[in-house]
């Protein structure tokens, strides 16, 4: 049997290029780009697949049939859904049949000169997994559209001095929306995180009753991630909406948790305790033991001597 080939992602780096590889016509603006799909339908060419953008989209997909992978589990939306595209990250085809919607694209020099230009890394679902996307409730669906509207109407109408501005105010509030709906899909999403809850717990449990952990090193939230099949950014908001803490906190959590099962279980030294959990240097482990504890390895040793 011959080995299947894997395809090379297709890289498109302009608007300009966007559009002229989905044969739409010709964008209003260089670095800016809004595509309602009622209006103006993407023919996607059969010779692309896993395309590369290297520019920001949010794409509202609305009323379509088929499954979106959440997690580990896939579901009927027959709701709005929304996926953030950051620069370099691949958008591979997903099982979404004959999609309605919106598709709002601009380069990060659109942003220049803003504040939006840095704080644009703030909105952690630009790295999530087209998988995880947002899904929106009927009252939510309307207002991410009416903003679209609003966008659409600016960028159709003639470029003035204030035209970026306004645009760019909106991509905010765009955004600022966007995180308010994410926040409430992990709180309504109970059943699925508390399936990946238990199965971080499985890990991290599974992780630190390793006897090799001292060769193995800590955890780190790449490999959590990896094993619950999450971007490591999803799981680390959606742990912080759910739980208080990140990702990385968990981690700490649990190490300290073995730390002190250690320290008053056995007679290993602290030094000893530090490598066996894998910390390079002893003093880190003493560092971070006595941030989360507010005492010393041997402080604590000592508290139940």
């Amino acid at each position: 049997m011959a080995k299947k080939q894997n395809t090379p992602p297709f890289l498109i780096n302009s608007i300009s290029e966007m559009h002229d590889v989905f044969n739409m016509p010709k964008p209003k603006h260089p670095l800016v780009s809004v595509v309602n799909h009622n209006t103006t339908p993407m023919n996607t060419r059969k010779d692309i697949h896993n395309p590369i953008y290297n520019f920001y989209m949010i794409c509202i997909k609305k009323n379509f049939d088929g499954t979106m992978k959440y997690g580990q589990t896939f579901y009927d939306f027959k709701e709005g859904a929304v996926s953030y595209i950051s620069p370099g990250q691949v958008f591979g085809p997903n099982e979404v049949v004959n999609p309605k919607g919106w598709l709002f694209a601009f380069h990060a020099d659109f942003l220049a000169g803003y504040p939006l230009s840095k704080t644009i890394k703030d909105y952690g679902f630009f790295s999530y997994e087209t998988n995880e996307a947002l899904h929106l409730s009927e009252q939510e669906e309307a207002v991410l559209e009416n903003i679209m509207k609003s966008v659409e109407t600016e960028y159709q109408i003639n470029i003035d001095k204030f035209s970026q501005d306004v645009m760019v105010a909106q991509i905010e509030l765009l955004l600022q929306y966007s995180n308010r709906f994410y926040n409430r899909q992990f709180i309504t999403r109970k059943p699925t995180n508390d399936t990946i809850l238990e199965r971080l717990e499985n890990v991290l449990s599974a992780y630190f009753s390793n006897e090799n952990l001292a060769e193995k090193g800590l955890p780190t939230v790449q490999f959590v991630s990896e094993q619950l099949y999450v971007s490591p950014n999803y799981l680390s908001d959606m742990l912080r909406t759910i739980t208080g803490q990140t990702t990385q906190q968990h981690i700490h959590s649990r190490l300290i948790d073995k730390a002190k099962e250690l320290l008053t279980t056995t007679t290993l030294s602290v030094r000893e305790i530090a490598f066996h959990l894998g910390f390079e240097y002893p003093q880190s482990f003493n560092k971070l033991f006595k941030n989360k504890t507010k005492n010393s390895p041997l402080e604590y040793r000592k508290s139940f001597n």
